[in-house]
């Protein structure tokens, strides 16, 4: 059927909503909706479980056209269905359904409202119905590329220009074996005039659709089709002289070899670490590890660390027989041999919580293996401490049928509560929070991780908190428009802010530092003809070490899209932050201790778009400084205290 006959028909029904027709978007799992309303409107947002969504916490972001945000829906795990309706003035607004998402959201609002989906690109990101229409729109001279990938749902996408009816396939590979982070493309003909296509994709199910070259921007009518605008948006801090803590060390996940880019990993100058130690070669070689680890002890300076046992291959399940028992006394003796001191944390098993039957089973072997480690002389005085339960993420499931009971904080709770005289330290791994606007549920893990395990008498966690992994996403299922783009940039500095702000997190680590063959998420990554090079988020690193202090000053901040950590080493004084969207942002800061006539003026450093490091221009007045921070940027303001 044509589209250009047919799209009224063809699109959505309209269904009543508060007495007025209105538009449905069924079965969204990640990305934005952007609303441009006239009048007077109302969004409703429904919900049903999708997969596992009782073992998930979720959230939903309303914002403003300036960036505001306006509402924020917390879903508990428990709230598997629910519903949610917000008022629209007239105005843009923007939804954001953030991925990883374990429900299917429904979201109605006026037909007089003019809506975009802006979808995830190579993820799924919504779950279609059979005979969906979208329409989008490419501009005069634009190489608009479509592109897709087979989720195990819809299996091709048919397009077709509604200027002369010209129809255009995609099939999406469904070969099994094809690594993740491969899609299917088809170059759309390029015009001198705008062109509206219509989509139709083929089949039902999960679905990954995404533009290259053009608006990634969908709408059920072409005349809903339209340009959000991105007016500069306002920030105000304010900066008050309490120290919170100190703030975390970071540190990259290293191989189980010497490093091949020495120099390269030099640059990223990491504080920690997170290793593998493999029991089935060290309990046959015991001098295995001392190939890398005094390297990177004394070379690279890394005197903080985590380790995994696990096995070589991925096999993570460990029991306490003769090899794992031999290949712990194996890291142990490597531990107590290595000059220069240091904290060493262990860990006995990698994600128990995703890999292992169940609780009981994990616990045993964590017993028998705690008695093993407490049978070695001087382990303490070696720097060595237990970290447990180092679970695949904290206030939520794993990836895995079950999740429900393998929550990590429900595990480590169980763990502190038996053999908590014996863990120094509560680990976790954190995965899937994909969304920029959504970074900020690492501060919230911190914060819970703190008040399971406690604070003493100063206001300090009574266990060390290591975050010793995490990524955008866990295993290989990688998306190279965030890994290997300036995305990952901005979500590594944004989660470094976040997991810092209190000041209760001592250790967190990306994982890991160079790609691998089926992991392509390093910092460092292998070019084509084999050299090894920085990607943005390496880049982003090496920055963001140059200008990490030791200790987090009290910061006030009211911005949505902008994330700011304030930051001293004696009397000097940094205010690192990320401004996360393509939005220009108007900073105003207020407070103390502000000093402009300090033995040197104060400095605005930029990390740009274009990776470039820049001079910013800083209006260094009383009672408030003001700086422009441009779209996706890293920024540093630092002065010194006379």
């Amino acid at each position: 059927m044509k589209c250009l006959r047919l799209w009224a028909g063809c699109c959505l029904l309209a269904l009543p909503l508060a007495g007025v027709q209105a538009l449905d978007w069924p079965g969204l799992r990640d990305g934005a909706l952007h609303l441009r309303s006239a009048s007077d409107d109302h969004l409703q947002v429904s919900w049903q479980p999708a997969w596992q969504a009782d073992a998930n916490r979720e959230r939903l972001y309303l914002q403003g056209g300036d960036g505001r945000l306006l509402a924020r829906r917390e879903i508990p795990a428990e709230e598997v269905r629910g519903e949610q309706r917000w008022p629209l003035g007239a105005g843009n607004h923007r939804l954001e359904i953030p991925g990883y998402s374990f429900r299917l959201y429904r979201i109605r609002h006026g037909d007089d409202t003019a809506a975009l989906f802006e979808p995830a690109k190579l993820h799924f990101s919504a779950e279609l119905p059979a005979g969906m229409r979208l329409y989008f729109r490419v501009r005069p001279g634009e190489q608009a590329v479509l592109a897709g990938k087979y989720h195990g749902g819809i299996r091709r996408l048919d397009v077709e220009r509604l200027s002369d009816g010209l129809h255009l396939e995609l099939p999406l590979d469904r070969t099994p074996e094809r690594p993740y982070w491969h899609s299917d493309r088809l170059e759309l003909p390029v015009s001198r005039d705008e062109e509206i296509w219509c989509l139709r994709p083929l089949g039902r199910g999960k679905a990954a659709f995404w533009l290259d070259g053009s608006a990634n921007l969908f709408a059920q009518r072409p005349e809903h089709l339209f340009s959000p605008e991105l007016p500069p948006g306002e920030v105000n801090l304010e900066l008050h002289a309490e120290v919170l803590g100190p703030t975390p060390r970071l540190g990259v996940g290293l191989p189980y070899t010497p490093p091949e880019a020495p120099q390269l990993l030099a640059r990223l100058a990491p504080r920690a670490a997170n290793y593998y130690s493999f029991v089935n070669v060290t309990s046959r070689n015991p001098q295995h590890e001392q190939r890398f680890r005094p390297l990177y002890h004394h070379r690279f300076g890394i005197h903080a660390d985590t380790t995994l046992l696990a096995q070589s291959g991925r096999r993570p399940v460990l029991a306490a027989d003769p090899d794992t028992r031999a290949g712990l006394l194996a890291w142990l003796q490597g531990m107590r041999e290595l000059d220069g001191g240091g904290t060493h944390y262990l860990a006995f098993a990698d994600e128990p919580n995703l890999n292992y039957p169940d609780y009981p089973s994990f616990a045993r072997y964590f017993a028998a293996m705690v008695e093993e480690l407490r049978r070695f002389p001087d382990a303490r005085e070696a720097g060595i401490r237990i970290a447990a339960p180092a679970s695949s993420r904290l206030l939520d499931g794993p990836t895995t049928d079950g999740a429900r009971s393998r929550r990590g904080l429900d595990w480590a709770r169980r763990l502190l509560d038996t053999y908590g005289e014996h863990i120094d330290a509560l680990a976790w791994h954190e995965w899937m929070i994909r969304d920029l606007r959504d970074t900020r549920v690492y501060r919230d893990n911190v914060r819970q991780a703190a008040q399971l395990v406690g604070l003493d008498e100063r206001g300090r966690p009574r266990k060390a908190l290591l975050l010793e992994q995490t990524n955008l996403s866990s295993g290989g299922a990688v998306s190279p428009y965030e890994q290997e783009t300036r995305f990952a940039a901005l979500w590594w500095a944004s989660v470094a802010v976040n997991t810092a702000q209190d000041g209760l997190l001592e250790m967190l680590n990306w994982f890991p530092a160079f790609d691998e063959e089926d992991h392509l998420k390093g910092m460092i990554g292998l070019s084509a003809d084999g050299r090894h090079f920085l990607k943005p988020v390496g880049q982003a690193m090496v920055f963001m070490q140059q200008h990490w202090l030791d200790e987090v000053l009290r910061l006030d901040n009211d911005a949505f899209e902008v994330d700011v950590l304030a930051m001293r080493t004696g009397q000097r004084i940094h205010l690192f932050g990320v401004n996360k969207t393509a939005r220009e942002q108007q900073v105003r800061l207020r407070g103390h201790p502000l000093n402009c006539h300090g033995p040197e003026p104060p400095r605005l450093r930029l990390l740009t778009a274009a990776q470039q490091q820049v001079e910013g221009r800083l209006d260094c007045g009383e009672p408030a400084w003001h700086f422009t921070l441009p779209g996706e940027s890293l920024f540093v303001l630092g002065w010194t205290q006379p």
